[in-house]
């Protein structure tokens, strides 16, 4: 498959996965009587993976995150050569994702982006008031379990045709747990994409959302590489 349909498909499925997760967010967690809550958003987070790695799986391997890229690079699952333009990628869907969103969630009375957008924060910005540190540590352990198990899901020993699940589910549990912490990222796209629009808050703490899914994700890496190391 040529890198220009790689990256074609990562940027396709990065928008799917901003404009349905933090879709689901912004236009409907807090629908009057209706609204999906935090649960629902977890579970659209997840639908937009397994969705997507199904759709474009066997054309780009489905990352959709560069924290994802990253970590199979060092797993050595990935190729040096195509990490950069696989980030740019994902970072320009997910950044295209949000500007639908914004131009849909914009058409309704007295819409504020500036009250959040779904943009990931800590301290007086994370949903229940989690410190700096919490919402480092939540970030990288749960990359790091996320990489864990693509690495061992996409694994040729692992039962075949089956990694989606697992990966859409893993990722609807992280939000299940990280939420109220810090409304939930792991990866560095997603919350690029809407701090953006945010521009303000948003923008000033991106630094932790990209550092620590960045950081989890070397260390699964490193893990998984040597679970896979054979023995003498």
């Amino acid at each position: 498959m040529s890198l220009s349909k790689k990256l074609l498909a990562e940027f396709i499925g990065t928008f799917w996965l901003v404009l349905g997760g933090c879709g689901s967010a912004v236009l409907a967690a807090g629908y009057p009587e209706l609204g999906i809550g935090f649960v629902g958003v977890s579970l659209a987070f997840g639908l937009t993976v397994l969705t997507m790695a199904y759709a474009i799986g066997h054309i780009s391997g489905c990352h959709l995150n560069p924290a994802v890229s990253v970590g199979l690079f060092m797993g050595g699952r990935f190729s040096s050569k195509e990490l950069i333009p696989y980030i740019i990628s994902q970072v320009l869907g997910g950044i295209a994702g949000a500007f639908i969103l914004y131009l849909i969630a914009s058409g309704k009375a007295g819409f504020d982006v500036t009250a959040g957008f779904a943009s990931n924060g800590y301290a007086e910005h994370s949903p229940n008031g989690f410190s700096l540190v919490s919402v480092l540590i939540a970030e990288v352990v749960m990359t790091f379990m996320f990489l864990m198990i693509i690495l061992g899901s996409t694994n040729k020993r692992a039962p075949s045709g089956f990694a989606p699940i697992a990966i859409g589910l893993a990722l609807t549990l992280i939000h299940l747990i990280t939420i109220p912490v810090s409304n939930t990222s792991v990866n560095p796209a997603r919350s690029t994409a809407v701090a953006i629009f945010q521009g303000s808050w948003a923008i000033d703490q991106l630094w932790l959302f990209w550092l620590a899914p960045i950081v989890g994700a070397i260390i699964a890496g490193i893990v998984y590489k040597f679970f896979e190391t054979k023995e003498n």
